[in-house]
């Protein structure tokens, strides 16, 4: 993407309202004013579900088509990115979208405690490299920070091409004694697999399915776990 183009969306992203800027001064200060008050800035009480790292925003989108009871939020760093996806739900008047520019790591300066219902990772970097393994979404210290946001039957999504990953957080959630409530290595084999998880392809998973790349999927909550 040209420098002129993200330009271009970085000014159009501060006209539209459902794109949010916070600055990280205020986050870490604590001075964010949607922090345990997302049900006032959609104005109703309904689930919050957050889509983390959501790229164009494609999830997000399509997911709040399917579920207008429910309020989405993506998140991401890259405003360039989910700029087609904040459009997107302006211009089709999706008033249960929203996203948030900033890092994932400050998440819990975002959210109040038991504020969120759901979490949606999808295809997150998978972070190979051991000295990476602190960015991997879900690497223990960000599981941790999910259940602090999450209530207290609230749940994870993890959809992914990397068998690595999958492999990795099955790892994560047995050492902490966390038994997911679904897991399959190719979840468009799986006769069971939810709809919301295999009606729904972003522009890179249609790539990875005519590759014939097998999507893994995870599901998992801390219900049982000590909080």
């Amino acid at each position: 993407m040209g420098s002129k183009n993200k330009l271009k969306r970085f000014q159009e992203n501060e006209t539209l309202p459902n794109v949010i800027q916070p600055t990280r001064e205020s986050l870490v200060k604590g001075s964010f004013v949607h922090k345990g008050h997302w049900k006032d800035y959609f104005a109703n009480d309904n689930p919050i579900i957050v889509e983390l790292g959501c790229g164009k925003g494609e999830y997000t989108v399509a997911l709040a088509r399917q579920n207008p009871d429910c309020n989405y939020i993506g998140i991401d760093i890259k405003g360039a990115r989910f700029w087609r996806g904040a459009k997107t739900a302006h211009e089709d008047q999706l008033s249960n979208v929203a996203f948030i520019r900033t890092q994932i790591e400050l998440i819990e300066q975002v959210f109040a405690h038991d504020e969120v219902s759901e979490i949606w990772l999808t295809f997150p970097d998978p972070q190979l490299k051991f000295k990476r393994t602190k960015h991997r979404l879900t690497n223990p210290d960000f599981l941790l920070k999910y259940q602090r946001i999450l209530n207290s039957k609230g749940v994870v999504h993890l959809k992914t091409d990397s068998a690595f990953l999958h492999g990795y957080t099955l790892g994560v959630l047995d050492g902490m004694g966390i038994r997911p409530q679904m897991a399959h290595h190719d979840v468009y084999k799986y006769v069971h697999a939810p709809a919301e998880v295999i009606s729904i392809q972003t522009f890179y998973e249609q790539q990875y399915l005519a590759q014939q790349t097998p999507i893994t999927y995870l599901k998992f909550s801390y219900e049982k776990y000590l909080r």
